[in-house]
């Protein structure tokens, strides 16, 4: 299995401290809604030559952790 940490970066200088793929500006939100949007890898990886699978496998990844560490509460 990845580690996502080894392939997302979290640094406030780098736009305003959202995560990205590491060595790139590409916000692991972005990918998820590219994802969202029925965008394929390929396409993704046509758009944002800078991204690698491993990338797009990290951010799902680091979604799915955030998820399970977040409380929801109504």
């Amino acid at each position: 299995m990845l580690s996502w940490k080894k392939r997302i970066s979290i640094d406030p200088k780098v736009l305003a401290g959202k995560p990205v793929t590491k060595g790139t500006r590409i916000a692991v939100e972005l990918i998820l809604e590219l994802l969202a949007n029925g965008w394929t890898k390929e396409k993704i990886f046509e758009s944002y030559p800078p991204l690698k699978e491993e990338g797009i496998t990290a951010a799902l990844f680091h979604a799915t952790e955030a998820l399970k560490t977040r409380s929801y509460r109504s």
